[in-house]
C-alpha cells in the first residue's frame, strides 16, 4: 500500500531531523517532513495533507485516518499545546470526512514566534519505519497541496 502526502502549509520543508523536539526529529512517532511557514504576518491555513476522516482534532494539531487506516498526523508547531488555543482557530470537527486540500486549522505564525515557540510543522505516518517517507527533496519551497513525500507500507 502507498500513499501520497500533500503539503498542509506553503513554506520551506525541512527534514524531520531539523525539527526542535527530539520525539519527532528522532522519528518516534513516525516517518515523514516538516514545513517552516514563511515569516509574514497573518493567519495560515493548515490543510488537509490525505484524504480521510479527521479522527483527532486539537488546535495546535491533527490527525486524519485514511480510508486503507493509516494515520497522519500534522502537528502545527512545535510546544504550542501550552498555547491553549490561542492564535488557533479550528475549521472542521472530529470524525468529518475530509479531501486533500480541506481548511482543517488556521493559525498566526507570527503570533506562535512572538511567544519563543517554533512554527514549524511536523507531518509524520503515524507509527511508520523512520525513514520510509520518501521525499522528492528534503529541502527547499513547497506550496500548499504540493506532493511533500510519498510512504509505502512495510
Amino acid at each position: 500500500m502507498s500513499l501520497a502526502v500533500y503539503a498542509p502549509l506553503s513554506g520551506a520543508l525541512a527534514a524531520l531531523g531539523k525539527v526542535p523536539d527530539p520525539v519527532f526529529a528522532a522519528q518516534m512517532v513516525g516517518s515523514g517532513l516538516a514545513v517552516e511557514p514563511p515569516r509574514e504576518i497573518g493567519p495560515v491555513e493548515v490543510v488537509a495533507p490525505v484524504a480521510g476522516v479527521v479522527v483527532k482534532l486539537h488546535p495546535h494539531a491533527f490527525v486524519i485516518r485514511t480510508n486503507s487506516g493509516t494515520g497522519v498526523l500534522v502537528h502545527v508547531g512545535i510546544d504550542t499545546v501550552r498555547l491553549n488555543g490561542e492564535g488557533f482557530a479550528t475549521r472542521v470537527a472530529e470524525g468529518e470526512q475530509v479531501e486533500v486540500g480541506h481548511a482543517v486549522i488556521t493559525f498566526d505564525p507570527a503570533a506562535v514566534r512572538a511567544h519563543g515557540l517554533s512554527a514549524i510543522c511536523p507531518v509524520v505516518v503515524l507509527d511508520s519505519q523512520p525513514g520510509s517517507a520518501q521525499p522528492p527533496a528534503v529541502s527547499g519551497p513547497i506550496q500548499a497541496g504540493a506532493i511533500m513525500f510519498s510512504w509505502t507500507a512495510s
